[in-house]
């Protein structure tokens, strides 16, 4: 049976009908969704997961003769990781445990010079107070024709000798006192610059085993047994994995709206939208990428492009759900932040340096190490460890003005 045509347009128009009407009601739809949700939500695509990556750096030179720990594995603070070869440290550090010894012992040469010299100064004061009364008594008996003047003229002749070794025990006494004077044998200037020579061999040393200065996972492991490290090398990469955030790059357009604090869902392409990270707007960086590049673009030429720059915002990771559902750092992400709450400032930073990836003590013990052996290699050396008391040695002055006064 043939259709009439007015039945075919009559069924035409209501397929278009029902077409425009699901069409209306899904934008209607949309409206209400966007009026309610979106609106209040910036979504980024260009979003990856980003952490704290922990270079192993070499802090002395050396061959590698062991790598103790391979790419993936986990490693706790304080594990050794890469050993060097130790013969010319240890040769540095025995020569400067020498040369640390031999300046406690010239130091306490000088020490015990200053003693003899302050011991003859003692000496020669006696014996010049001595010819000193002396010269009083014949200066007295003269008149009476009890002392010739050749005595008289010996007498005066001695005073003036002993004098003059005075003034050159005094000499000497100052010249040792320039070395010595206001330290002790374990204080003194050459001592001390001795005993830091010694510690920073000591560091040389202790640092040819070379550890971890966090706990987290190797990466990226570049050393070999055989090579040749130096200061600064990189030796591997230790990565953090329960402290991981992600790194939003928005456009500038965008930015006004988003403020430290607001809320943040975060899907990885790794799991899918089937699971979902729970973030939070910690600051935002406080420049474009384009202004830290290795090649900042210059803007002051003819042929300048007007494009939208983006701006890095840093959203921090709940850590339970990291470690419930693991996630590396560079993994892609679709990051919505929700921009309906605006309560803190645009300058204001959340970010914080809590966790432990943030300091290290591995290296804390090594000086109390270091200055403890080179004290007890100062104590072995010191010929005399408790000195008598120190003899009076009168300055010149108080010597001179006595025995003048004396005199007359």
């Amino acid at each position: 049976m043939k259709t009439h045509p007015k039945n075919i347009r009559s069924r035409r128009n209501r397929y278009l009908l029902l077409v425009m009407l699901v069409m209306l009601v899904s934008a209607l739809a949309y409206a209400v969704y966007w009026w309610h949700h979106s609106r209040f939500r910036v979504v980024s695509h260009n979003a990856f997961i980003t952490g704290n990556l922990i270079p192993v750096e070499a802090d002395a030179t050396g061959i590698v003769t062991q790598v103790l720990v391979e790419e993936s594995q986990y490693v706790n603070k304080g594990d050794l990781l890469v050993s060097l070869d130790k013969h010319r440290a240890q040769t540095a550090l025995g020569q400067r445990r020498g040369e640390l010894g031999q300046v406690v012992r010239e130091i306490g040469a000088v020490f015990s010079t200053r003693r003899q010299i302050c011991q003859k100064l003692i000496a020669r004061s006696a014996r010049l107070a001595r010819v000193r009364h002396d010269v009083i008594r014949f200066r007295q008996a003269l008149p009476t024709g009890s002392v010739s003047e050749q005595v008289m003229q010996n007498a005066e002749d001695q005073v003036t000798a002993l004098e003059a070794e005075m003034r050159e025990a005094e000499a000497e006494l100052k010249s040792i006192e320039a070395k010595v004077g206001g330290t002790s044998k374990i204080l003194h200037p050459d001592v001390e610059a001795a005993k830091y020579k010694f510690i920073a061999a000591y560091l040389e040393y202790s640092r040819q085993q070379i550890h971890a200065s966090v706990s987290g996972y190797v990466s990226m492991r570049k050393v070999q047994v055989g090579n040749r490290v130096q200061p600064g090398d990189t030796l591997m990469t230790i990565v953090p994995l329960e402290h991981l955030w992600v790194e939003a790059n928005l456009r500038e357009t965008e930015i006004a709206r988003i403020r430290p604090g607001q809320p943040a869902e975060v899907s990885v392409d790794l799991y899918g939208k089937s699971q979902i990270y729970h973030g939070m707007v910690e600051g935002l960086i406080p420049g474009t990428g384009s202004v830290f590049a290795l090649l900042p673009p210059d803007n002051a030429v003819g042929n300048f492009i007007h494009i939208v720059e983006r701006i890095p915002v840093r959203i921090a990771l709940r850590q339970d759900e990291i470690l419930k559902n693991p996630i590396r750092p560079g993994l892609s992400t679709v990051t919505s932040i929700d921009v309906k709450e605006s309560e803190q400032p645009l300058d204001v930073s959340l970010a914080a340096v809590t966790t432990p990836e943030y300091q290290t003590d591995i290296f804390a013990g090594e000086i109390a190490d270091a200055e403890a052996k080179a004290q007890a290699i100062i104590m072995d050396n010191l010929i005399q460890k408790n000195d008598p008391s120190e003899p009076d040695c009168r300055s010149p002055e108080s010597v001179t003005s006595k025995n003048s006064n004396a005199s007359r």
